[in-house]
């Protein structure tokens, strides 16, 4: 293949696509801003280093002389994604991430007639945020044609990255968001409690800011889109008192101050874990007239799911060809992608 990088390659799941990536016999380059850790790690693998950081456009694009590709993999990608994505750009290499993040979907779909123009794909959520959705909702519209309402959700383990924990600190002070008559419309984060089966019997759910409020608009057309996680009466109700507050968590000050604690506190699941955990995923399509669609799917573990896909989406990228553009992993890689996967099931639909 050819030389493509993973920056962000020592957080804790750039290390786990980064060792599957080298069991599969391939060989990127290993990116990051912290030397003595992208050293470490590509000694180890056998890789080759370079330290880049994102605060210096030049450097950054001229870190990407020889790479066709980037798998971008440090969060919050509310800061990494746009520096990367510009010199991906500028030098005409393929960019994928791993983000579950709105404005991330929105950025890179506002870049779309440069990506064509410069020849490359652009594809955010690569990973479990948000394939499996995304593709429950490519199947969906396939099997309900005309839908307006979609609904997406998934009930799995809850642990969580340091950059996944982080990337929620930058979000909080947004609040929740839904997609309503193809507009994005921010909402409460304690908003649209409802029963769901996910797959283990009804639950009461809460909507979240997903990816999917942006991918799967521009997968599907739906212009009526909410995803959902299950939830409990004490979750909802110490969302609401976070919501009340979304303006002390706007400050950069308080995040920095968050942020900060999360290295030391937080841990992603270990091998175990993710070998032991499986995710229930669902989507529900609704016509007008009350005519409905459900599908729902098992996963494995979230990370588990990530490293596959990911390393999977490097390759379709890179063996191509590939229409360029902005793009969702549905649209790049297939309704039924996520079915391929390792550990994946159709459960109904």
């Amino acid at each position: 293949m050819s030389g493509w990088m993973i920056y962000g390659a020592t957080g804790y799941t750039g290390e786990l696509i980064a060792r599957e990536a080298v069991r599969q016999g391939l060989k990127p380059i290993l990116a990051g801003r912290r030397a003595l850790a992208v050293e470490a790690l590509a000694k180890e693998l056998g890789l080759p280093a370079r330290i880049v950081l994102l605060d210096d456009p030049a450097a950054v694009a001229a870190s990407l002389d020889d790479v066709t590709l980037v798998l971008n993999c440090a969060g919050p990608f509310s800061v990494t994604a746009e520096p990367m994505l510009r010199a991906c750009l500028a030098k005409c290499a393929h960019y994928l991430d791993i983000t579950g993040e709105i404005a991330v979907f929105e950025l890179a779909h506002s870049l779309d007639a440069r990506a064509v123009a410069a020849g490359i794909v652009i594809c955010p959520g690569v990973g479990f945020d948000v394939v499996p959705t995304d593709c429950v909702a490519a199947m969906l519209s396939d099997a309900l044609p005309g839908a307006t309402d979609l609904a997406l959700g998934f009930d799995g383990p809850q642990r969580m990255s340091p950059g996944t924990a982080k990337t929620t600190v930058e979000g909080i002070g947004e609040g929740g968001k839904i997609r309503r008559a193809g507009l994005v419309e921010r909402v409460p984060l304690a908003y649209g409690a409802r029963q769901i089966d996910f797959g283990r019997g009804p639950r009461p759910a809460l909507a979240i800011p997903w990816g999917d409020i942006a991918t799967a608009y521009y997968t599907t057309g739906i212009p009526n889109i909410t995803v959902y996680i299950p939830t409990t009466a004490s979750r909802q109700r110490m969302l609401g008192a976070v919501d009340a507050l979304r303006f002390v968590f706007r400050s950069r000050t308080v995040k920095r101050f968050l942020q900060s604690r999360i290295d030391s506190t937080v841990q992603g699941p270990d091998d175990a874990a993710r070998a032991a955990a499986t995710t229930w995923v669902w989507g529900e399509a609704r016509a007008p007239g009350g005519a409905t669609k459900t599908i729902r799917i098992t996963t494995p573990d979230p990370y588990a799911l990530t490293i596959d896909a990911a390393v999977g989406a490097v390759r379709h990228v890179i063996e191509g060809p590939v229409p360029a553009g902005s793009t969702t992993p549905a649209r790049l890689l297939g309704s039924r992608y996520v079915l391929d996967l390792p550990g994946t099931a159709l459960v109904s639909g």
